[in-house]
């Protein structure tokens, strides 16, 4: 058996720059990887078969599932037809809330079959194969805390940082957001302040590349989370008004976003343990407002092979 973590993450920095020829945004982030993580296990079966079963009972576990997308996919490069494999999933990152939870898992399966099956593709490969089945998934793959362009799938490391940084992150059971709705939402309001060509969306590229917060991160010169989406999402989504409302009343936090096209959001701190210590002072007021919450640190790398 071979176990494989599979981390959430948050954006940092999402920019919406401009559109793309092919009707996608051309978009400038930085995406950082955090210790909230699903965990799979993955048994070689050898009868042409793969299956897939999940504690959450909300999940699908069909075809539709990017876990089994991307087992489908990889055992079709190998030319191995006769390739099967039992997957379990334990879910711990909470579905569409905006952390990759699902990218993450698809992620997590190409590496994991990749070892089970003894395929020998490089991680650049499997990036690869990841931009193909979601613009996340290559930034599942290889984690950390990297800038990501064009629809999210180039990716360029970032320094790593030495400080101990950690997020509390906060999300509404009861809410979703979809994506597309997002970025549809995104363009019917902001288009027309949109960069109109490549040589704009590289000079905010390289802008960001050089932003003094980002090289490397630390908390005396902590980033401003900017996301773009959080301004089309919070004024239609009360569960991230409130959510964002409740962090911003926070002592001793850096800053305070969405993630993604949300609903979750999340406070930076300085470390875990003065995160751990304002989650429990907050613990009343999380409960009332019907909010989940967990304090999670920065992790240097992505999907992980356990054992």
């Amino acid at each position: 058996m071979i176990t494989v973590t599979a981390p959430a993450k948050v954006n940092l920095h999402l920019e919406v720059l401009g559109l793309r020829s092919d009707g996608f945004h051309e978009l400038a982030m930085v995406m950082q990887s955090i210790e909230l993580a699903d965990r799979l296990s993955f048994e070689n079966t050898a009868d042409a078969r793969v299956s897939l079963s999940c504690d959450d009972a909300s999940l699908s576990v069909g075809d539709d599932n990017l876990i089994l997308r991307a087992a489908h996919l990889l055992r079709d490069r190998s030319g191995f037809s006769e390739l099967g494999a039992s997957i379990h999933l334990e879910k711990r990152i909470p579905i569409g809330a905006g952390l990759a939870g699902g990218s993450s898992d698809g992620a997590a399966a190409l590496v994991g079959l990749n070892a089970l099956w003894g395929l020998g593709h490089s991680p650049a490969d499997l990036e690869r194969m990841a931009a193909e089945l979601g613009s996340d998934m290559p930034f599942c793959v290889a984690g950390g805390c990297q800038l990501c362009f064009g629809r999210g799938e180039q990716l360029e490391a970032v320094p790593p940082t030495n400080e101990p940084l950690a997020v509390l992150l906060v999300k509404d059971p009861r809410a979703s957001v979809s994506t597309p709705w997002a970025y549809k939402r995104c363009r019917e309001l902001n288009q027309s302040r949109y960069l109109a060509d490549e040589a704009a969306f590289e000079r905010r590229r390289q802008a960001l590349r050089q932003d003094d917060w980002l090289n490397p991160l630390r908390s005396d010169r902590p980033p401003s989370l900017r996301n773009d989406l959080q301004e089309v999402v919070a004024p239609e989504t009360a569960a991230v008004r409130s959510a964002l409302q409740l962090l911003k009343s926070v002592p001793h936090s850096l800053a305070v976003a969405m993630s993604g096209s949300g609903p979750s959001c999340f406070a930076l701190f300085r470390d875990l343990e003065s995160c751990q210590q304002v989650q429990g002072d907050l613990a009343p007021q999380l409960e009332r407002a019907g909010l989940r919450a967990w304090s999670c640190a920065f992790r240097r790398d992505g999907v992980r092979i356990e054992s």
